[in-house]
């Protein structure tokens, strides 16, 4: 099995925890509050994971490298009201629900690279994004 799918796999596991977790903890708190406090604890972790890898050394570069950083900050801006409007929606309503419709993001992210990033994608795949937009509709309308 390719490495790549192992960590695709386990990243799967990881957001549909946060899901559990999140739906759990957002009880009786403000869900941009909360978001906010898991950026945090997310930050501080990661940090915690590049030292330990013994990467630290290497902030710098990314940030004198103008462009790449330019669109770490984009791609963290991006993430950050995902994390909002996810919490915000988990907030009022089902799990069951609202992480099916977050997965459209899958559906986005694939054209998104086919316009701007030139990918290819074959027959079986593109029928994977129909069924995916399929299964969201539908566990939406339930």
């Amino acid at each position: 099995m390719p490495l790549w799918l192992v960590f695709a796999f386990l990243a799967a596991v990881s957001a549909a925890l946060v899901s559990l977790f999140g739906k759990v903890g957002l009880q009786n708190i403000d869900s941009n509050t909360a978001t906010a406090v898991r950026a945090v604890i997310m930050a501080v972790f990661l940090i915690g994971v590049v030292a330990f890898e013994g990467n630290l050394t290497k902030i710098p570069e990314i940030i004198t490298e103008k462009r790449t950083f330019l669109f770490i900050v984009l791609s963290g801006v991006a993430g950050a009201t995902s994390w909002l409007f996810y919490f915000m929606a988990l907030k009022l309503g089902k799990v069951s629900q609202v992480a099916p419709i977050d997965k459209l993001s899958v559906v986005m992210a694939a054209f998104l690279a086919i316009m701007f990033l030139g990918e290819k994608i074959t027959i079986l795949n593109g029928i994977g994004i129909l069924l995916i937009t399929a299964g969201v509709v539908l566990t939406a309308i339930s």
